[in-house]
């Protein structure tokens, strides 16, 4: 089963992305190098809460 989590960018922290996780893996933080459209570049994007 998979939970849906939303990915923030580290630099501005606009929510851009919406990820699935699987749920055997809560503990740990999701993080991607994902395009922001605010920063117009690429940056790390964080798993939020």
């Amino acid at each position: 089963m998979r939970q849906k989590v939303t990915l923030a960018c580290a630099q501005c922290g606009s929510r851009n992305y919406t990820a699935a996780k699987q749920i055997r893996r809560l503990g740990e933080r999701l993080m991607a190098n994902k395009f922001c459209s605010t920063c117009n570049k690429h940056t790390i994007h964080r798993e939020t809460k």
